[in-house]
């Protein structure tokens, strides 16, 4: 495989893209399966692919995770910038001054906002944490949509009154849905972090070089 071809450039997020609709599409089939039992258990209409995209089920379903996903990577974006953890590779220099401390400057090959300076400035030495930001409000609306609506759906089955979104926000089984992957979430971070001290992964970037002392931060 030539360096210079696209693949080459781009097989990360290419690949990892791909898992990601591999397993997306995954459990939209399986997830429709599982309703249908439940829909069929409880001698309801059983849903098409197509009705079952716009469920309640499967809108929250996926947006839950997703949530979880932007709220992590955002928060460990903000707090990486000032907190450390001695001989991790995801830290910074417990000591030394790093180049992504250092104020940017314009050049003939620096992004536009740089060249521009002020506000546009401003915004894009932290447009990573606010897009991510601005994705996990954006998944956390959806969840809270899709989770309202399948919570809906179950009531009517049930034949039960059906409650507004003022009154569902105040409800358990949301922040529940909520909490259980936001605690994973977490677990995930802390675990590369504490144990990138002592293991390593020839090769990787998120791994210290293999002979590197367990107490030294990269």
């Amino acid at each position: 495989m030539s360096k210079k071809s696209f693949f080459y450039r781009n097989s990360l997020s290419i690949v990892i893209l791909l898992l990601m609709f591999i397993c997306l599409f995954g459990q939209f089939l399986t997830g429709w399966k599982t309703f249908n039992k439940e829909l069929e258990e409880n001698g309801s209409t059983l849903l098409s692919l197509g009705a079952y995209i716009h469920s309640g089920h499967f809108i929250q379903a996926t947006f839950e995770n997703w949530e979880s996903e932007f709220l992590q990577m955002m928060l460990y974006i903000v707090l990486t910038v000032s907190l450390r953890q001695k001989g991790s590779s995801e830290s910074k220099s417990l000591d030394e001054k790093e180049e992504v401390d250092n104020e940017p400057k314009p050049h003939a090959k620096a992004p536009w906002p740089v060249k521009k300076g002020g506000i546009w400035l401003a915004v894009y030495k932290h447009s990573l944490s606010l897009a991510f930001a601005l994705l996990f409000l954006g998944s956390f609306g959806m969840h809270f949509y899709g989770s309202l609506k399948d919570y809906n759906e179950e009531q009517i089955s049930k034949k039960k009154p059906t409650v507004t979104a003022k009154q569902y926000i105040s409800e358990s089984r949301f922040w529940f849905e909520s909490f259980q992957n936001w605690q994973s979430e977490f677990l995930a971070v802390a675990s590369i972090v504490i144990l990138s001290i002592w293991l390593r992964e020839k090769g990787s970037p998120e791994s210290k070089p293999v002979d590197m002392p367990h107490d030294e931060t990269p």
